[in-house]
């Protein structure tokens, strides 16, 4: 995990996530907190990551999100070299009944 952002202030705001119930109070919360530009970015990161799990190519990827294909090496070395954070959400949301 990485240290530099490890504090007050962040460990705050993710215990304000933390709270969150649902959907529509994410939509609240996250329209306050973020811009327009920080949330489709965030999101966009996301796309791009379930899609190389799902063994897209990079032209696919950059097709169909717009990413970069900077964007798309980072997130992809984030899922092999990070801290295991996208694997930890991906295999919850499987687990998750629709």
């Amino acid at each position: 995990m990485n240290k530099k952002i490890q504090t007050e202030a962040v460990d705050s705001l993710f215990d304000a996530i933390l709270c969150l119930k649902n959907r529509e109070e994410c939509y609240l919360f996250f329209d306050d907190l973020c811009t327009v530009n920080e949330l489709l970015s965030m999101s966009q990161r996301f796309e791009v990551a379930s899609m190389l799990e799902n063994h897209s190519t990079y032209l696919e990827i950059a097709e169909k999100t717009g990413a970069s294909t900077a964007t798309i090496s980072r997130v992809n070395r984030s899922l092999n070299y990070g801290n295991d954070g996208y694997d930890l959400v991906f295999g919850r949301m499987e687990q998750k009944p629709s």
